[in-house]
């Protein structure tokens, strides 16, 4: 059961576990960092040669499944580019398992 969430410290505490999570299984295909956190959204940056074949989205939303693994409920709302090998994508923060 995942339930709103609101404490923007525990949010960005649990954030720095899934990029790194993230990071240690698809770097350096592709390298996420969190940009900023507001409103019940998350703003990250990936970049990298990513696997063209794989899809760049897949590679965006495999971020979605560490989150969860982690408990936090995230859905991807956007991405564009921003660079060259640079993706900003846009989530929006469903909740967080547990908490209150």
């Amino acid at each position: 059961m995942f339930v709103r969430f609101s404490f923007v410290g525990g949010l960005v505490d649990i954030l720095e576990r899934v990029v790194e999570r993230y990071n240690r299984y698809r770097s350096p295909e592709a390298t996420a960092r969190v940009v900023a956190v507001r409103d019940g959204t998350v703003e990250v940056e990936f970049r990298g040669s990513f696997c063209f074949t794989c899809g760049v989205v897949d590679w965006i939303e495999d971020l979605v499944y560490e989150a969860e693994d982690l408990g936090l409920k995230l859905r991807l709302v956007s991405v564009r580019d921003v660079g060259e090998l640079c993706k900003l994508a846009v989530f929006s923060v469903e909740g967080l398992e547990g908490s209150r």
